[in-house]
């Protein structure tokens, strides 16, 4: 948020409250502000864009390794594009034993390792850096921007959704129609018809907390990271504002320096962890749907 003076220095909440608000708009186009947990009338256009965005410039990355691979001594970045490979393919081997299907999936594995990594590393940027750049483009000190996608509910449900989809696809093309419907019914608990409802029921459980605690994980690490940085970003704030270089404000800012930086060099575990787990479920689950009960 800009700030020109200490007269308009937002309270600690308010700044915290205004980054965590997204830049939210209708079908129509209009400035909206969801209302309740789930709307599916409003999206949160900054976190469609920026994972757009990243999308694409993970997959012109993975593009950019393939093209320009040789058969002689690889240069650095086609080693790295071969060993993250190499990684996501021995992964997948040991959850997916159908060769067929990891021509298909192993591939997806490493997109989603490599889009949430980098949706995740957004978060290493500045807290004000590309939300004052917008403002600035915009001409408006309010407008709201928040650049890290996996701090989106909605953007890490929509990635579980979509690998549930894969999963349902997986099921019904690896044990056909019939045969998954069967097994709906059939498992966990036996093949006796009295049975069925309460199988069924734990089918539909079993999925719903597979997909669920699949985005939320993800979510709730991202989240908990970007809210470090805005408490960190605030110790720096209350020493530019009130700088005196024989009050307690000194010690903020040379605290929001140390604690930035620290925090920052373990939240590069965090980010390469969590879209390593990400994957990794990604496989195990599609693995599942491979299996018969």
């Amino acid at each position: 948020m800009s700030v020109e003076t200490a007269g308009q220095a937002p309270s600690a909440g308010e700044y915290i409250q205004h980054h965590l608000h997204h830049l939210q708009k209708n079908f129509s186009f209009e400035s909206v502000t969801q209302k309740s947990i789930v709307d599916f009338s409003v999206f949160n256009l900054d976190s469609v864009f920026w994972s757009v965005l990243l999308g694409a410039i993970g997959c012109y990355l993975l593009w950019a390794g393939a093209r320009k691979a040789t058969s002689g001594v690889p240069g650095r970045f086609q080693a790295a594009v071969e060993i993250l490979s190499e990684m996501v393919e021995n992964q997948a081997k040991g959850v997916i034993h159908n060769a067929k299907s990891r021509k298909l999936v192993s591939p997806l594995a490493l997109t989603v390792f490599v889009w949430i990594f980098l949706m995740n590393a957004m978060d290493l940027l500045p807290v004000d850096l590309l939300p004052l750049a917008y403002q600035m483009a915009v001409g408006d000190h309010h407008a709201y921007q928040r650049v890290v996608p996996t701090a989106d509910l909605s953007t890490t449900l929509g990635l579980s959704v979509s690998v549930l989809i894969v999963c349902l696809v997986y099921n019904i093309k690896i044990k056909g129609v019939g045969g998954w419907s069967h097994e709906l019914v059939a498992a966990p608990f036996g093949d006796k018809v009295a049975l069925y409802p309460i199988n069924f029921l734990m089918q539909v459980i079993e999925f719903v907390a597979k997909t669920v605690s699949h985005g939320m994980r993800l979510f709730g690490n991202m989240f908990a990271g970007e809210l470090v940085f805005m408490l960190i970003a605030l110790m720096g704030g209350v020493w530019a504002w009130n700088f005196n270089p024989l009050s307690g404000g000194f010690w903020l800012g040379l605290g929001h320096v140390v604690a930035g930086s620290v925090w920052a060099i373990f939240h590069i575990l965090i980010i390469t962890l969590q879209a390593f787990i990400f994957m990794m479920l990604t496989l195990i689950y599609v693995g599942q749907a491979h299996d018969s009960h």
